[in-house]
């Protein structure tokens, strides 16, 4: 099954045994389904699915175990929050996951970008992979795009010093970036490479934490432990080369 149905059915099948089975068997069993699937879950993704599958269960199971002391409108507001900080026109792009501060230090090796160049973080979250851009590349101009406005607000203060805007990342243009970096979700990585091929300057960069483009060959990658790997693409074009911008403004 395509992600995130996996997921999904460990999760039915473990709150139908809670429901069936007394106590104490209750417990044990119903957490059977939610182990056995992230025993089971394979990809590129394995670690993050398997982290996504035992925190949702912890979740649910907590709030399965207080739904008959909790007012029912308790359920609408967290309802509500949930679609205020991730709608429902995002659930296609990637959960929010922070960039660990330092995973980006190695591009440094292989880009060699011009003072202040523009460089984007491409669903940015609440800033951690702007703050980890900065710590690479301290001398560039830092953008970010973040689909949830209460996600943007917050990188807006966390990250002061960089341009944040709220949108959505296949939306928004791409153009005149030195450098755009992706922490999103392995299914995604096509669509980025033909919007980068598409929108970004010949000679360009497009930097991936975790997920490769299937098809293409990287211009470097780096393991960075825990199973963790970051890609690096030179953006190619069948058009003839265009000068990178360097300077774009502010908001």
């Amino acid at each position: 099954m395509r992600w995130p149905l996996p997921a999904l059915a460990a999760w039915a099948a473990g709150w139908l045994l809670w429901h069936l089975l007394p106590a104490p068997w209750d417990l044990p069993l119903s957490t059977a389904p939610v182990a056995w699937a992230a025993w089971r879950v394979g990809g590129v993704a394995r670690s993050m699915r398997r982290l996504v599958l035992v925190l949702g269960w912890g979740l649910s199971l907590w709030l399965l175990i207080g739904i008959d002391r909790a007012p029912a409108w308790w359920w609408l507001l967290g309802l509500a929050a949930l679609l205020l900080a991730y709608p429902l026109s995002a659930w296609r792009d990637a959960p929010v996951f922070p960039t660990p501060m330092g995973a980006l230090d190695p591009l440094r090796q292989r880009v060699r970008l011009p003072e202040q160049a523009l460089v984007l973080d491409a669903g940015c979250g609440t800033g951690a992979g702007l703050r980890a851009m900065r710590h690479a590349f301290p001398d560039a101009q830092h953008h970010g795009v973040e689909r949830s406005w209460p996600l943007a607000l917050w990188a807006r203060l966390r990250c002061p010093w960089a341009v944040i805007f709220h949108g959505d990342i296949w939306r928004s243009s791409w153009s005149g970036y030195a450098l755009v970096y992706l922490f999103q979700r392995p299914e995604s990585m096509g669509r980025a490479w033909d919007k980068a091929r598409s929108e970004m300057a010949e000679g360009s960069w497009l930097a991936s934490l975790e997920f490769r483009i299937e098809g293409q060959r990287p211009h470097a990658s780096w393991s960075l432990g825990a199973g963790r790997r970051l890609w690096l693409y030179r953006v190619k074009r069948s058009s003839a080369p265009v000068e990178l911008p360097i300077n774009r403004g502010t908001r």
